[in-house]
């Protein structure tokens, strides 16, 4: 079974977020993906304006309708903000000018501007008042994850209640600095057994040991690895761009925003994945597959991408 990554913003120089995707540079991302050794991925779309979010989620399903290759990678979209939190560290790269509150109006917006290919929805639970949106994106068939948050336990496990299945990137997203036990990390950790689990195995996002504990937390039946990856991957060293940002990718080959206080995607490869999950991690290759393949597959419903 191929891997399926659900968190891809760009690949080998190319931007999905970019307001000029061209027809031949998605094809040639979705190839550099296949040829990586990635099946499929869901392309994701990260906060900005309402009009550029919605014009973005078109395009990608108007160029991936006309081009086989590109309609066999990228297996649907996710949808990541804008109804997260707003607060410092917990936002993220995300341009707190655009977030909002979730809204089932927009909600909506966005997943007819995706045309029926919107599979992930990620949001803030205490952004989705009574869960809303939640309930409503579930009810459609659509999974929706917890990422750039924080909610109380009780706000998440309402969250669970109402149709939340996943959350994203647990580590990152969230501040630096947290108290000690009662923070975002304990309270999702705390209810591995009812929702997914992504991470990004990069040893930059996550320390290599801390993940080792968070996979021993959680098992790995309910855990997911995606790359979070954005132009710079698959590429050295340079300049490129996530939507609004700029970005210059160092030798360490970390995607940092500028000053270096956050980081901005990755630059991660499914080869590297494979690679830390087992040589940092010691994962098994039965293990390595069902957090890259098998698991993505459950957690979407999908049999077959």
């Amino acid at each position: 079974m191929s891997p399926l990554d659900l968190q891809v913003n760009g690949y080998a120089g190319v931007d999905f977020n970019g307001d000029d995707l061209a027809a031949g540079d998605l094809h040639a991302a979705c190839a550099a993906l296949r040829d990586d050794g990635t099946g499929a991925i869901l392309a994701t779309i990260i906060t900005d304006a309402a009009e550029k979010m919605t014009a973005r989620l078109d395009r990608l399903a108007e160029l991936r309708a006309a081009d086989p290759l590109v309609a066999s990678v990228i297996a649907g979209l996710h949808v990541e903000g804008p109804f997260i939190s707003p607060e410092p560290g917990y936002v993220g790269a995300h341009p707190v000018e655009h977030v909002r509150r979730a809204d089932a109006g927009f909600a909506e917006r966005l997943v007819e501007a995706g045309g029926g290919l919107v599979k992930l929805v990620t949001l803030a639970p205490e952004q989705d008042p009574g869960f809303a949106v939640t309930k409503h994106l579930a009810a459609r068939g659509i999974a929706v994850s917890a990422g750039h948050c924080d909610p109380s336990l009780d706000q998440l496990r309402g969250a669970l209640d109402s149709g939340l299945s996943m959350f994203t990137h647990l580590g990152n997203g969230c501040p630096a600095h947290l108290p000690r036990h009662d923070n975002i990390v304990q309270r999702a950790l705390s209810l591995a057994d009812r929702m997914w689990i992504t991470f990004i195995p990069d040893g930059a996002h996550i320390d290599f040991f801390a993940l080792r504990n968070y996979l021993r937390a959680a098992g790995t039946e309910r855990v997911i690895m995606v790359s979070d990856a954005i132009s710079a991957a698959r590429l050295g060293p340079g300049s490129y761009t996530l939507a609004s940002w700029t970005l210059d990718i160092g030798t360490d080959l970390v995607a940092r925003a500028p000053g270096g206080d956050h980081l901005v995607g990755s630059t991660l490869t499914m080869p590297r994945i494979r690679e830390n999950l087992g040589a940092a991690l010691g994962l098994s290759p039965g293990e390595i597959e069902q957090v890259i393949a098998v698991n993505p597959r459950r957690a979407l419903g999908m049999d077959e991408v």
